[in-house]
């Protein structure tokens, strides 16, 4: 083959690839799109005041909202992050920071095989801890079941940008005297944080719409539901309930609660991507 062909053969598979990615890029983009129209021709117009702020109605009756899911869904989360992240920070730094290569290895695999453990296992795990010894739902099980889910990812995000930081500043400081633990807290932490909190946010928007786990431990509740002792209603719960149901309105709120829900899991993806992006900007510093 003279240079030429081989020139004109790279130009034509060139071209190929270019058009396959760039086909399967628009393909992505316009799932997502297709998604979203959908969702807020069906539900958008259902949205108002009262979506966010009224109780659900009695069976069959239309109107209403679901503010006792809003709250319910925020409370679960909330305690969600303050059970998994904790845990998986704390694990992130030792497996950066202190972990011997052995037991490093088995931690980490015993991360990624918990990541891979379908939500609906991690409900039943849930359900039989918590829910049967107190013999009822509660936002306590649905919190500690999403919290479980959230510890892997939290763990290996960690990890990663704090091994991110350059090992220029850690021997800075020790250099400086600066015990192990100060150095960690004061220098590769503050580093890292920015990747940490985009790590965590992004965390916290895939447990977001987690059902299957909610039904097994804080099931639902058609009220208001103080502290975290009583079932509780989520959104994601709810769209399930309003879904299956015979009722157009439901069907309607149903519609509207995804949008809403989605809308949510969005605005956080585009937080975590703006604070990736300004850490990007910076050079990694803080």
């Amino acid at each position: 083959m003279t240079s030429a062909a081989r020139l004109r053969y790279r130009r034509v598979v060139n071209g190929a690839m270019f058009g396959a990615t760039g086909a399967c890029t628009v393909a992505i983009a316009g799932v997502l799109l297709f998604i979203l129209f959908y969702l807020f021709v069906n539900g958008a117009r259902r949205i108002d005041l009262a979506f966010f702020t009224e109780l659900p109605t009695p069976v069959g009756e239309p109107g209403g909202g679901m503010a006792n899911a809003i709250v319910g869904s925020a409370k679960i989360l909330a305690l969600a992050t303050v059970i998994g992240v904790p845990v998986g920070f704390l694990g992130g730094v030792y497996l950066a920071e202190y972990g011997s290569r052995g037991f490093a290895f088995a931690v980490r695999y015993t991360t990624d095989l918990l990541n891979g453990v379908p939500s609906i296992v991690i409900g039943i795990f849930a359900y039989t801890l918590i829910v049967l010894k107190a013999k009822h739902f509660s936002t306590l099980a649905g919190g500690v079941a999403l919290g479980i889910m959230m510890i892997p990812i939290a763990v290996r995000s960690t990890e990663e940008f704090l091994r991110a930081v350059p090992s220029g500043l850690r021997e800075g400081a020790l250099a400086l005297g600066t015990p192990k633990w100060r150095m960690l807290a004061t220098v590769v932490v503050p580093a890292a944080k920015d990747g940490i909190i985009t790590g965590i946010m992004l965390n916290l928007a895939r447990v977001a719409g987690e059902t299957a786990p909610l039904l097994f431990t804080s099931f639902s509740n058609r009220f208001w539901s103080p502290g975290l002792d009583q079932p509780t209603a989520s959104l994601p719960v709810m769209i399930y309930t309003y879904a299956v149901s015979p009722y157009d309105d439901w069907h309607r709120q149903a519609w509207a609660a995804g949008f809403v829900l989605l809308l949510f899991i969005l605005l956080i993806n585009l937080g975590a991507r703006v604070i990736l992006r300004r850490r990007v900007a910076g050079g990694g510093r803080s």
